[in-house]
């Protein structure tokens, strides 16, 4: 016991004086959760409660023109900014002017169009009710187009987001367009504000639920996806100092030293595994504190914590274990402190891109696929997600575990190997 005491005191010292390490380990980290927090954060509330700025150009100027700037401003999706025609050769200079993302423009005569195509319409419909002779209508009309312009910042699913509430929006006037002229037509008079309110009331209403194990769940938020993701980010940069500290031990001969002391190099191995599960232990207990705490101070949403702790303890000690057993490997085969710190950083900021920390999974490629199942990071993620998003409890994790749990053991097998390879172990 003596033995294994002062060898984790050793460790524990060496870790201590590695205070770039350190710096990597918890600094890096806390930074990196707080800018990404804020960062999703700040998108989605551009897309769910601020409202799109966006520049109208109206040619129109019917009643049906007036009733459509009335709808786009009641959908709030839009922060409608209604600019004189004349100047829609400035557009790229008033969208700067004006902050804005989007800019549409609605041609001369455009809803008088839409509303000899309904009349149409209508007669056509009627005609198959056998209410009417079509025989006289013309031809379908050809609409003019509407011309939106974009600023070239906004990526193509914010593009596609703001079509889809424009054409919304359009299909409420056109529906609106087609129930007054089929009234007209059977009627012979004009339908009433009332009857058409009443018309276009819509029934479909939408319940949000959010699937978990328990009927309690939050709504999962910026927090709830950032804190666990850079969390395990962290843990595996203990590569940095870990690996860098078995390097300089073969590098100064220690490795030489401790093999001549009455006890087995496994027992020291073993020691340094156990302050660096410490070690991320401490991360994990700092990060999540500042996501449950510090984020309400900064205006951030607060992180909800998993009801399951145990199976929270239980993923955060395989993940570790996992990060340990990788630094490990590096820092048995590198052969300088730069390569164990150059190779571990990149190496480990290629396994979180490919696990899904940066661009999430199922964004990824087909042709990804299998590379990112290798990741440790890929488990680890959908491990701290499950727990997070869902509320599943241990036996459900297990699934996702077991490959974690398999990784951290061939990359314990590989190290071991690496050592007999360079005969510092029997």
């Amino acid at each position: 016991m003596f033995k294994f005491t002062a060898a984790l005191l050793k460790e524990f010292r060496l870790l201590v004086r590695d205070r770039v390490g350190l710096a990597l380990m918890f600094l890096m980290p806390i930074l990196l959760v707080i800018i990404m927090t804020a960062i999703q954060n700040s998108t989605f509330e551009l897309i769910n409660d601020n409202k799109i700025p966006i520049l109208l150009f109206n040619n129109d100027n019917s009643a049906t023109s007036k009733d459509f700037v009335r709808t786009l401003e009641k959908a709030g999706m839009f922060k409608v900014i209604q600019i004189n025609f004349k100047e829609k050769q400035n557009i790229r200079a008033l969208m700067h002017k004006h902050d804005a993302l989007v800019a549409l423009t609605i041609p001369k005569a455009y809803f008088s169009q839409m509303e000899k195509q309904a009349q149409i319409n209508a007669a056509k419909a009627l005609e198959s009710f056998g209410m009417a002779n079509a025989s006289g209508v013309k031809t379908n009309i050809s609409l003019d187009s509407l011309d939106i312009s974009f600023q070239p910042v906004l990526q193509e699913s914010y593009r596609y987001s703001i079509r889809g509430g424009l054409q919304s929006i359009m299909q409420i006037i056109a529906n609106k367009i087609m129930i007054k002229s089929l009234y007209s037509s059977i009627n012979q008079k004009e339908m009433p504000d009332d009857f058409l309110k009443d018309m276009m009331k819509s029934q479909v209403t939408f319940k949000q639920t959010t699937l978990s194990n328990n009927d309690n769940a939050t709504i999962p938020n910026a927090s709830q996806h950032n804190v666990p993701a850079w969390t395990l980010f962290a843990m595996f940069f203990t590569v940095v100092s870990l690996g860098g500290n078995m390097v300089k031990e073969k590098l100064s001969g220690s490795f030489v030293r401790l093999k001549l002391l009455p006890t087995s190099y496994m027992l020291g191995l073993l020691a340094k595994q156990l302050v660096y599960l410490g070690v991320i232990i401490a991360q994990v207990i700092v990060i999540f504190s500042i996501g449950k705490w510090v984020f309400p101070c900064m205006h951030l949403p607060e992180l909800n914590m998993p009801t399951n702790l145990f199976s929270l303890l239980f993923v955060v000690l395989v993940c570790g274990w996992n990060a340990i057993s990788f630094a490990l490997c590096i820092g048995v085969f590198a052969q300088s402190q730069e390569q164990a710190s150059g190779f571990g950083s990149v190496s480990v900021v290629i396994l979180a891109a490919f696990g899904g920390v940066f661009v999430p999974a199922f964004a990824m490629p087909e042709a990804f696929t299998l590379i990112m199942k290798a990741s440790p990071f890929y488990w680890g993620l959908e491990s701290f997600y499950g727990l997070f998003l869902e509320n599943r409890m241990f036996i459900d994790i297990l699934g996702t575990m077991l490959p974690l749990i398999i990784i951290a053991i061939l990359l314990q097998i590989t190290a071991f190997i690496g050592l007999k390879a360079q005969k510092l172990v029997h």
